[in-house]
């Protein structure tokens, strides 16, 4: 009997958040699932992993055809230790998510969730993040969940390009516009930093901030779909050369006359 298919699921929120677990309840009829995340919130830690920190795992619930771990470290230390210790053979595919919040635009840079899923992507496994524009913990993940059985029934039976993961984001809505597949905006993150006074007498600082759309005309980007009702699917590639430029920027193979005499 060929072996149902095995999903890793991982996340930025913890292993306790609504969204991770909502996920899993709704694949496990699909997959055998297992979950590793972090044991608390990790939001912003994109792609990083613990080099100077012991790592630990401990299960926190296992059933028929599901297993739900937490580690102290990253999104990406959760991905890499389930692969290397808990996982009895290698995935069908990784999934980020999901999301309490949107993984938008830049915003996908900053994300663990979106951590996941390239680190799963450059294990040359399918992987896609989702993400719902709602930061409640108690969101409604409802009427996401029909489309991400649907998507992930997909990408298991079709796979995606070698190098090329997805970002999924989910306006906040009952009923959604439709589907639409776009790249992702041009934003920037303005006023990041607020300053406080302690009364013993040293100042302090909060990462805050708010986002610019500086698109919001361009109705092919992934803040346009969401803004509009829609899901939007932003393909990412891990190769993040910037292929247009290499032709122009050949001049640096010239080097200046007498530079390599120079050089120590």
């Amino acid at each position: 009997m060929k072996n149902r298919p095995l999903i890793l699921i991982s996340n930025d929120d913890g292993y306790q958040a609504k969204g991770i677990n909502c996920l899993a309840d709704a694949l496990k009829e699909m997959a055998d699932i297992v979950v590793c995340a972090p044991e608390s919130a990790r939001s912003g830690f994109s792609c990083a992993f613990s080099a100077a920190t012991p790592l630990r795992l401990t299960l926190r619930h296992k059933q028929q055809g599901m297993e739900i771990w937490s580690c102290n470290g990253t999104p990406v230390d959760c991905v890499k230790m389930a692969l290397h210790e808990l996982l009895c053979r290698r995935p069908d595919m990784v999934i980020g998510g999901i999301n309490h919040g949107d993984n938008a635009s830049v915003n996908s840079h900053y994300s663990g969730t979106m951590g996941v899923t390239l680190e799963g992507c450059m294990k040359y496994i399918p992987s896609v993040a989702f993400s719902l524009c709602d930061h409640d913990e108690d969101a409604d993940f409802g009427p996401l969940l029909p489309y991400v059985k649907w998507m992930t029934r997909r990408v298991l039976r079709e796979g995606l390009p070698t190098g090329v993961c997805l970002n999924i984001n989910f306006p906040k809505a009952k009923r959604f516009q439709g589907v639409k597949v776009c790249r992702m905006a041009k934003g920037t993150w303005g006023n990041e930093v607020t300053r406080c006074h302690h009364p013993r007498g040293y100042d302090y600082y909060w990462m805050v901030g708010s986002y610019t759309n500086d698109e919001p005309e361009a109705t092919d980007t992934d803040n346009w779909a969401l803004t509009h009702g829609y899901v939007a699917i932003t393909p990412t590639r891990i190769d993040v050369t910037a292929h247009e430029a290499i032709e122009q920027l050949r001049v640096f193979e010239s080097e200046p006359s007498g530079m390599a005499l120079a050089m120590p």
